[in-house]
């Protein structure tokens, strides 16, 4: 059912996109577009693409509220910190081993060197 009302929602979405961009400028957002008189003019007259926008958008709302409803109803009262696991740093037996400070060194160059010198 989830994913009908999803298929459904998808169309819807993409049906009032094409309808919005189908309509008519009625300018006054950027100086750009149709006259008519603007906010002089009284209430325009509906048009068929301006009912179906709304219906569109009416119907598009419906949709994201029932989504709403399916994922919380999924979500069965868990937390996404529940599901992480514990936040404790691990035990001391399983923390990695470092190797003594000496064996980073190259050979010939740790505390236990002799003292040779350089023939330069």
């Amino acid at each position: 059912m989830e994913n009908v009302v999803l298929i459904v929602h998808l169309l819807l979405a993409l049906s009032l996109i094409g309808v919005v961009l189908m309509q008519r400028s009625e300018g006054g957002g950027l100086g750009i577009g149709g006259g008519g008189g603007g906010a002089v003019s009284g209430r325009s007259a509906a048009t068929a693409l301006g009912k179906v926008t709304w219906i569109l958008a009416i119907a598009f709302i419906c949709t994201s509220m029932t989504l709403t409803i399916f994922a919380a109803q999924n979500a069965s009262g868990t937390s996404v910190v529940d599901r992480l696991g514990p936040l404790t740093p691990p035990a001391a037996e399983d923390a990695p081993v470092l190797p003594d400070a000496d064996t980073l060194l190259p050979p010939g160059e740790g505390d236990n060197a002799p003292l040779v010198p350089r023939a330069d």
